[in-house]
């Protein structure tokens, strides 16, 4: 059977109240701070590594205090780099990444819902001031339209979102305008709650599951069809953990499902949908200042500094055509295939997860 991924949208939670109208009353009135979430698929587990730590450490209270996120979506080499933050909220992420990116580079962080934005724009000064430059710019939009939010096409570097993919009641839209405002050779890195089966619509109509990130969950499945159908053959899997549903009343409503934080990237290249070798070789030059002794582009590709590694053809344009070039050396010229390449995944943390190229 083939799925029509055009149809993966989803429906009001009840009549007369949209989907969006939902999330935005549970993010601008339900929750005060993170301490309200009732279950932990919006909350960041793992200590961020030390530069993001060091960046956090500079964001004002108020806007770590609302910070609604699954993982750490913010990738290396960002220098200068423009970024579009998804889903921005009150922007933690956005005021990290305004650091990353230095006084070169510019984030814009998208959001529906006026509490949040309000919150985000009112540090904008306070920030401007402790970083010692002013590169933020908060719109209120809908990350289905993001032309309407005043984004143009193939003008950004990277797109980030922290755990608001599931919020939307059009996901491959959100898709589809993500990488009609990525340039080419951008990337797409966004960490989000994913399910091992297709969900209940009828899930839908609990605002509490749908503003914990569970009901609108992608089925690992339908995300490889969406975004293969977007333009993007080889999306890859970073980091995987579990979610565990801790309340009784969540397992009772949804625990037949089992659910996994995952930060993906993605590039908008030319890739095939399977890894072919051609003989190339990659080697780290180790000069990324927060990865001096590796790098890990995805959750089983780690090139350590000085060491040739035999990639695939995909993973070779990752490298040599995108911002990370500078960090790499890459050899061969793929005039001569040498058939599939011999590339397995790590073992998902979803069960029957899987994918069609090196994701």
């Amino acid at each position: 059977m083939t799925v029509d991924v055009s149809q993966l949208s989803h429906a009001p939670t009840k009549p007369g109240v949209s989907l969006e109208d939902a999330v935005k009353d549970y993010y601008g009135k339900v929750l005060s701070s993170s301490k309200d979430l009732k279950t932990s698929a919006c909350c960041t587990a793992e200590a961020p590594p030390a530069h993001i730590a060091a960046a956090l450490s500079k964001v004002h209270d108020e806007v770590k205090d609302r910070f609604y996120g699954c993982g750490s979506p913010i990738p290396s080499a960002l220098e200068g780099a423009t970024v579009l933050d998804l889903g921005c909220g009150t922007g933690r992420d956005a005021y990290v990444l305004s650091q990353l990116v230095g006084p070169t580079g510019r984030v814009i962080g998208v959001d529906m819902t006026d509490e949040q934005l309000a919150v985000a724009r009112r540090h904008q000064d306070w920030h401007a001031e402790r970083f010692g430059y002013a590169n933020t710019d908060f719109r209120h939009g809908y990350i289905e339209d993001l032309a309407a939010a005043g984004i143009p096409d193939a003008s950004v570097d990277l797109v980030v979102s922290n755990c608001v993919m599931n919020l939307s009641p059009d996901k491959p839209r959100v898709f589809a305008e993500i990488f009609r405002v990525l340039k080419p050779g951008g990337e797409l890195y966004f960490s989000d709650v994913f399910a091992d089966r297709r969900l209940p619509a009828a899930l839908l109509e609990d605002p509490m599951l749908v503003g914990e990130c569970l009901a609108g969950a992608l089925y690992t499945e339908d995300f490889r069809r969406i975004i293969a159908d977007s333009g993007c053959a080889d999306a890859r899997t970073v980091a995987s953990a579990p979610i565990t549903l801790s309340s009784p009343d969540v397992e009772r409503k949804i625990g037949f499902a089992r659910f996994a934080s995952r930060t993906i990237r993605a590039f908008k290249l030319a890739l095939e949908d399977r890894c072919e070798d051609f003989g190339e070789v990659a080697v780290y030059r180790g000069t990324l200042a927060e990865h001096p002794h590796a790098f890990d582009l995805d959750d089983h590709h780690r090139f350590h500094t000085g060491k040739p590694m035999l990639v695939c053809g995909n993973t070779a344009d990752m490298l040599s055509t995108t911002r990370y070039a500078p960090h790499f050396t890459v050899t061969g010229d793929k005039s001569t295939h040498f058939g599939l390449f011999p590339c397995a995944p790590a073992e998902s943390m979803v069960a029957g997860d899987s994918g069609s190229a090196c994701c």
